[in-house]
């Protein structure tokens, strides 16, 4: 199993979104988990990540818990949140967009009579392109 980290890829672009880019050191999955994570979310880049994300919380959840050794504290559901807030974060942009305004511009017509209201009927008729 490898783990490589080429951002022009789908896997090293999950990779980054997913902060699991310390290649030569230390990397908590392999390229073939992140090619199964994206094949789980339909090769969607952002549900890979936010989904391995999951997986990292979980984990971090079942070992850390909550620790305290004389001055030091380790808090895993302090991690957990904090991973399931940026899991959350790419399941929004996926679904809602990361930004983009393209397209979001609507008609905001008002009716105030029997002659605008006759207005708006024809203006739909000519948008409907019937």
């Amino acid at each position: 199993m490898a783990a490589t980290f080429d951002v022009t890829t789908p896997v090293g672009q999950a990779r980054l979104l997913a902060a699991d880019f310390d290649v030569p050191d230390m990397v908590v999955f392999q390229d073939e988990e992140y090619q199964a994570l994206l094949n789980l979310n339909a090769q969607s880049v952002r549900l890979a990540a936010a989904q391995a994300l999951d997986v990292i919380a979980v984990s971090e959840t079942l070992t850390l818990k909550v620790i305290k050794l004389l001055d030091l504290q380790t808090d895993g559901s302090k991690v957990q949140a904090s991973l399931k807030a940026q899991a959350d974060e790419l399941r929004r942009q996926e679904y809602e967009g990361s930004g983009d305004l393209t397209g979001m511009f609507d008609y905001a017509e008002q009716v105030f009579d029997a002659f605008t209201a006759r207005q708006r009927v024809i203006n739909e008729w000519l948008r409907s392109g019937i």
